[in-house]
């Protein structure tokens, strides 16, 4: 593989060759075409007037109204953002952005400096240079990133009703995760530049291996060290709804270690539920304190008996196993790039090829295969959102999943029509008519075979 890797690095190494003119492109041309689906989507939720005859007496006209102007709102700030980011990416690359922060970064650990002065003498080499670099991009995206955040949550999710943030929890939160970034991300950066440094062409083996270990260990300490910075998890308190969930948990032979409320409504009174654990060990359950607000118990029951339908025909173990072989070639299809001097010099790095800036530029060369990967991704995904639901269908809870995926849209004013296109790219979940149809579908089949 080694031989093959050099020889594709040695085709792509071109001297000369603009890569910055053709990552330009690919961004213009990513933008042109997510624009267009957006714009598809626009028009059809422009015609949305009726309601399907799957939600006739479930939903009322003026949710009708409201959803539709949500998400028509959603979809013209999301174009303004996508036109802003495309800007933002372009002025970077003109104004050599990249080279400049590199050299700021390389001059913060100069003799005479500071951090010099500060720092180890084993911590002035490239590794603590993409550290400080990174913290650059990185407060440079949050400023940028402001304006965006702010009026999503105080302007548009303000207008429907479903910002819970005040101005001070939503800076506290921006403060919290950047002290998270620079806990956790600097150490798994700093061993993801040091494996590419010390194995060499070989390097994409040991870092698929490292990077499956962060991600256990992620899974291990976010419930423990990172969650409670942002939001109190309480133990479900005894009653019926406990009773049922245990119950169920019990009967699929689901191990269930414990039950958890989260005060989502701090933020937000959009619902949800997920598991907290290892594929294969103990889950923790944790639902938004909104969706015990707004549903019953059995429709709660019957979005986790959903939820245990992924566990059960192992939807988390699958694509954990595909996200490592995609982070596999991913790797192996950067080591082409790695040692590309032409890529680098396009950038405005002559004398130094930091890795990390490499790998950021290669991000951006894979925008058309990543638009074909997402697009295969979300078709795997929902064929196991429409499995699940068959599974807690045949749990009996098909009238139940039905009436809380309802509920779920509509007190979520989610759109009631979408564009075949547009979801097919964007949308890792089917829609709620295909969702209601498919339900229909399986219970039907389940009741003919009661009669035969």
């Amino acid at each position: 593989m080694n031989s093959l890797i050099q020889s594709a690095s040695t085709l792509l190494d071109r001297p000369g060759f603009d890569w910055k003119t053709l990552i330009i492109g690919f961004s213009g041309a990513s933008f042109i075409f997510e624009s267009y689906l957006k714009l598809r989507q626009i028009q059809k939720v422009s015609k949305t007037k009726t309601i399907p005859k799957q939600l006739t007496g479930k939903i009322d006209d003026e949710t009708v109204i409201k959803s539709s102007a949500y998400s028509l709102t959603k979809l013209k700030f999301s174009l303004l953002n996508s036109c802003y980011s495309l800007i933002q990416n372009i002025a970077f690359f003109k104004l050599d952005i990249l080279p400049k922060l590199w050299t700021s970064a390389s001059n913060a650990i100069t003799p005479g400096s500071l951090l010099f002065k500060i720092l180890p003498s084993f911590m002035s080499g490239t590794i603590t240079k993409s550290l400080i670099f990174m913290v650059q991009m990185s407060i440079i995206s949050v400023v940028l990133g402001l304006p965006v955040q702010y009026y999503s949550n105080f302007v548009i999710e303000e207008k429907y009703g479903f910002n819970k943030l005040t101005i001070k929890l939503w800076l506290t939160d921006m403060v919290k995760e950047f002290a998270v970034m620079c806990a956790i991300g600097g150490p798994i950066l700093a061993g993801f530049l040091k494996i590419i440094d010390y194995f060499g062409d070989s390097f994409m083996y040991y870092l698929s291996i490292f990077l499956f270990t962060v991600q256990i260990f992620l899974i291990l300490v976010y419930p423990k060290f990172i969650q409670p910075l942002f939001n109190k998890l309480t133990p479900l308190e005894p009653g019926e709804l406990k009773t049922d969930i245990e119950k169920l948990a019990s009967q699929n032979k689901f191990p269930l270690d414990k039950l958890y409320v989260i005060d989502g409504s701090k933020r937000s009174s959009h619902s949800n539920a997920y598991f907290l654990g290892l594929p294969w060990g103990s889950k923790q359950i944790v639902i938004y304190d909104t969706l015990i607000e707004k549903s019953t118990i059995t429709e709660v029951v019957a979005v986790l008996g959903h939820e245990i339908g992924h566990w059960f025909l192992s939807h988390t173990t699958k694509l954990l196993v595909i996200n490592q072989a995609h982070i596999f070639t991913i790797f192996t299809m950067f080591s082409a790039f790695v040692k590309n001097k032409s890529l680098f010099e396009s950038f405005g790095f002559v004398n130094e090829h930091p890795v990390m800036v490499g790998f950021l530029l290669f991000g951006d060369i894979l925008k058309p295969l990543d638009a074909i990967l997402e697009f295969l991704m979300n078709l795997l995904s929902r064929r196991y959102e429409y499995e699940a639901d068959e599974y807690a269908v045949k749990l009996g809870y098909g009238s139940e999943l039905k009436d809380a995926l309802i509920k779920l849209h509509k007190e979520n004013l989610s759109s009631l029509d979408v564009d075949w296109l547009y979801s097919a790219y964007s949308h890792n979940h089917p829609h709620l008519i295909e969702r209601l149809t498919y339900i229909d579908e399986v219970q039907a089949e389940i009741d003919s075979k009661k009669v035969d």
